[in-house]
């Protein structure tokens, strides 16, 4: 299931800390300014809302970490959740199977981001895009979303990412209005 939230800034964020594990809020507060607060606050109250309605677990989610920072549930290794957020809005995916979500803010781009991070085929379909930056954000969080999927993070090679031959499914949904797009990487049953 996949969870949405772009109202940022319209909750009460000293409330919402209260909601929070004693981990999780530790976490939130540690962020410098308060949009940081604001969206890992929202991020765990979205997965909370997640592990409610799909399982019915109620209590305050505990994390452990793996290798490279993937969080996982204590006590529920068969929940598999992935968070994101930017500017705009904050994603929770959770699945029975691994999953990878990562939401981001369209912006400009710059052409060397673009060829360090894309492929050649990759920076072509930028290239020739009508909204370059759209195309870039999109190819972006697909990297990213498999990235968080595997538990890996961000790789030395971000060009090969996307094989041919990856057998994951990708969702990729443009809010374009809004200002951001978010992509749901799955592993196939």
């Amino acid at each position: 299931m996949i969870y949405i939230d772009d109202r940022i800034n319209d909750f009460d964020l000293t409330a919402a800390l209260q909601q929070l594990s004693a981990q999780r809020r530790e976490q939130a507060l540690r962020f410098r300014y308060e949009l940081g607060q604001r969206t890992c606050a929202l991020a765990y109250l979205l997965l909370k809302r997640a592990l409610s309605e799909e399982y019915g677990i109620t209590e305050n989610p505990v994390f452990e970490y793996g290798e490279h920072g993937k969080p996982a549930i204590v006590g529920h290794p068969e929940i598999f959740f992935n968070l994101s957020h930017c500017r705009e809005a904050v994603a929770c995916a959770v699945s029975d199977r691994p999953v990878g979500i990562d939401v981001e803010s369209i912006r400009s781009f710059k052409e060397s981001l673009v060829r360090f991070t894309m492929n050649e085929q990759e920076v072509e379909r930028i290239m020739a895009a009508e909204r370059p930056e759209v195309a870039f954000i999109r190819l972006w969080t697909m990297k990213e979303a498999r990235l968080k999927l595997t538990g890996e993070g961000i790789s030395n090679d971000l060009k090969q990412v996307l094989s041919e031959n990856d057998a994951k499914k990708y969702t990729t949904v443009e809010c374009l209005q809004r200002g951001y797009i978010y992509t749901v990487c799955e592993a196939q049953q």
